[in-house]
């Protein structure tokens, strides 16, 4: 059963702020009360279960506003520990309407609890008007009506509809599945309660982006991240578009090492129970492309991420190693990729001027130009967009098309991040900030080990990449 809206008053007022470490706060009218729960939905629990003796108390529902993680989010709770969600708008014009008067005609009537109605007098005034009126039998005449002008116009207009092509018919089915109910925040806590309670607009955007990266396309596809400078977040932007893809899109996602010399990627990913390097699929290429082979042929030359579901193809780390990349190789590496994977994320390295460059910027559907809040960093990537765009269409398109994405270098330098973007904002196609997190620094780079607002940067990130392909 719905609770009654009109039930709910202008007071009390209640909201509750829900934080990130447990604690929170219900104001009531003004005066607060701190809340501290092992984990969030024990809070949670604990400031419903607030709220629901308030609504008791006042033996009516009442309206709370609640902040999370999710966003704002607007209660109806009534106290028979009911509660339904409504939109804050809806709230707020609700609340202006309830003070508003209600105009009948050209009157204004404001309802007053203390007006009088003079019952017996109201009673009598019905009884008289309910009173039946005594009618004279007249003998009932059948009649022939004739069809007026009118009507026959009227016939004519509902004639036949048009007859059209089959190819114009629309389908009954329909193109949308059923809503799904909040999953996260306090409107998910209701839902796991059996509440069902739509999803926020911050939740919905998430779950947009999140479509986004699953899709799949006809052909493999190709991401360079490219920066002419190192230290520039080449190897993290790597680790997590590959992770992001692979992890909402079903695996099939190869992270390729292309730098000419000792990568890093390598050391900051997951080793397999072998040492193969790019070389070795090099060397054994032809098998690998050879009508015979399958797709489990590659597990002995890739480097699997258990936690992350994509494979490493690492670059010649030997301390005596004398190969030099060639276009070639790259073609050779691409032709291999595309035969086992759907979608390729490429490291540049941050030697522009070689054969094996400008073959991996032919290969590529989408560039994407890390840095951080560095200077020189920022500078190189501006420069490697410049270099780009003066040498021949194809890289023209890239860089006009280019994802530039920000990461902060130090804590605390989201307006640093933000100034930088500005500057690339009018050259390329789409430009996004990731904050500071420490599990970027330095070892093993696990997707799920960042916090939750960076995975969700990157989220959206990967979301803006995966609309260039």
């Amino acid at each position: 059963m719905a609770i009654d809206q009109s039930l709910i008053q202008s007071t009390p007022v209640i909201s509750a702020i829900i934080n990130a470490d447990n604690t929170g706060v219900l104001s009531v009218d003004g005066t607060e009360e701190q809340f501290t729960a092992e984990d969030s939905s024990r809070l949670r629990a604990l400031l419903m279960s607030r709220v629901f003796e308030i609504a008791l108390d006042h033996r009516r529902p009442v309206r709370v506003s609640t902040m999370d993680e999710s966003g704002l989010t607007g209660l109806r709770v009534s106290p028979d520990r009911q509660v339904e969600a409504e939109d804050t708008a809806e709230a707020q014009t609700q609340k202006i309407q309830a003070t508003e008067p209600v105009e009948t005609g050209h009157k204004a009537v404001q309802k007053d609890s203390s007006t009088k109605t003079n019952a017996p007098a109201d009673a009598a005034s019905k009884a008289v008007s309910e009173a039946p009126v005594p009618m004279k039998e007249t003998p009932v005449k059948e009649t022939t009506v004739e069809p007026t002008v009118e009507l026959v116009e009227e016939s004519q207009q509902l004639a036949p509809v048009t007859r059209r092509t089959l190819r114009d018919a629309e389908s009954f089915l329909s193109p949308h599945g059923a809503a799904r109910p909040a999953t996260q925040g306090i409107r998910g806590w209701l839902s796991n309660l059996g509440i069902n309670v739509p999803a926020s607009e911050k939740e919905l955007a998430e779950r947009a982006d999140i479509e986004q990266v699953s899709k799949h396309w006809a052909g493999t596809r190709t991401i360079m991240v490219a920066n002419r400078k190192g230290g520039a977040n080449k190897t993290p932007t790597v680790k997590n578009l590959a992770a992001i893809f692979a992890l909402h899109g079903g695996g099939g996602v190869l992270a390729y090492d292309g730098n000419p010399e000792v990568g890093t990627l390598g050391w900051r990913t997951e080793k397999g129970d072998h040492h193969s390097t790019v070389l070795d699929v090099l060397e054994n290429s032809e098998r690998l492309l050879s009508a015979s082979a399958v797709s489990g042929d590659m597990a002995g030359y890739v480097h699997h991420q258990s936690a992350d579901r994509f494979d490493v193809l690492r670059s010649d780390d030997s301390l005596v190693g004398t190969h030099v990349m060639t276009g070639k190789a790259v073609d050779t590496i691409h032709a291999v990729a595309a035969k086992y994977y759907r979608l390729l994320v490429m490291d540049s390295g941050n030697v522009d001027r070689g054969s094996d460059w400008a073959r991996m910027i032919a290969h590529t559907n989408q560039l994407v130009v890390p840095t951080t809040t560095m200077e020189d960093r920022a500078e190189a990537a501006l420069l490697t967009l410049k270099a780009l765009h003066e040498r021949d269409e194809h890289a023209a398109r890239l860089a006009e098309n280019a994802v530039v994405i920000i990461s902060q270098w130090q804590p605390g330098e989201k307006a640093v991040a933000d100034r930088i973007a500005e500057g690339f904002r009018p050259f390329v196609r789409e430009v996004l900030t990731v904050p500071f997190d420490p599990a970027l620094k330095s070892g093993r780079i696990v997707h799920s080990a960042l916090s939750p607002a960076s995975r969700r940067a990157w989220l959206r990130a990967t979301a803006a990449v995966a609309q260039g392909l």
